[in-house]
């Protein structure tokens, strides 16, 4: 099989990620769930290592050269001499999951030099499965998804954080786009590769493992990611913490450069 042929890959990274999202329909609304902290603002719970656990098993066996990243398995830096590595999240919005709401996601990547090559993103409670893989474009469960093609600022949807909206973070761009606060960011990125959203941002620091499979995605349905400040993504770093991001339809890209970074 060609290296470059990644349906093995593919369709085992689809089939991890059905296998996690039962769990969480399993742990969706339950009572008694068990909340545990890994610091401020940063809730896991038994869902999250249960759904890690059978993406684990699913996918680490059958590609023992490969490299692996989660949020929910101890780091350490032998992935960073693998060419080929997974980069997971189990459970992207783990607030919105415990607070009932249905936007948070499985996501899972496969990361190659560096840059994303397979991208799968699993909605469990909407059913929605967000997939790509290099050369075969973005795709929402059966159907091929693309990006927006609006040009105007001011008339595109713009998904942002719960948390920052909350904390009014984003009233200043209130007059300036039409703001929509959605959890999780693996989902806002899927959202905007299929063309649900215009584009999303954050200045916030986030994890490989929180962006990589949108970057993917968004990258194969012919939209733009990047950092706060423009720079192109690198994953499989030493230090897993990005600078931010911006993801949109790559029409609006240059307009939100003006505006989403600090001033």
């Amino acid at each position: 099989m060609e290296e470059n042929d990644l349906t093995r890959e593919l369709a085992l990274a689809k089939k991890a990620a059905r296998a996690a999202g039962e769990i969480l329909r399993g742990y969706w609304k339950r009572e008694g769930l068990k909340v545990g902290s890994k610091g401020h603002d940063n809730p896991v719970t038994q869902a999250d290592l249960e759904a890690d656990g059978a993406i684990k098993k699913l996918l680490r066996d059958p590609f023992p050269s490969y490299g692996w990243l989660s949020e929910e398995t101890v780091d350490n830096d032998d992935r960073l001499k693998c060419r080929r590595v997974w980069i997971v999240d189990p459970l992207d919005g783990t607030k919105e999951f415990i607070n009932g709401i249905p936007e948070f996601a499985v996501a899972i990547a496969l990361i190659e030099d560096a840059v994303p090559v397979l991208g799968v993103t699993y909605n469990p409670i909407k059913r929605e499965m967000y997939w790509s893989a290099r050369g075969v474009g973005c795709h929402l469960n059966t159907s091929r998804a693309r990006v927006t093609r609006l040009r105007t600022l001011a008339r595109a949807t713009v998904l942002a954080s719960r948390s920052e909206t909350a904390r009014g973070e984003w009233q200043v761009f209130d007059r300036t786009m039409k703001v929509k606060p959605t959890g999780s960011v693996a989902y806002k990125l899927a959202m905007v590769a299929a063309g649900k959203a215009d584009a999303t941002f954050t200045r916030s620091p986030k994890s490989e493992w929180d962006i990589a499979s949108g970057a993917a995605l968004v990258a194969e349905a012919g939209g733009t990611i990047t950092d706060i400040k423009g720079r192109a993504l690198r994953f499989n770093q030493r230090n897993v913490k990005l600078e931010g991001l911006i993801a949109d339809n790559t029409i609006l890209h240059a307009a939100l450069m003006k505006v989403a970074p600090k001033p």
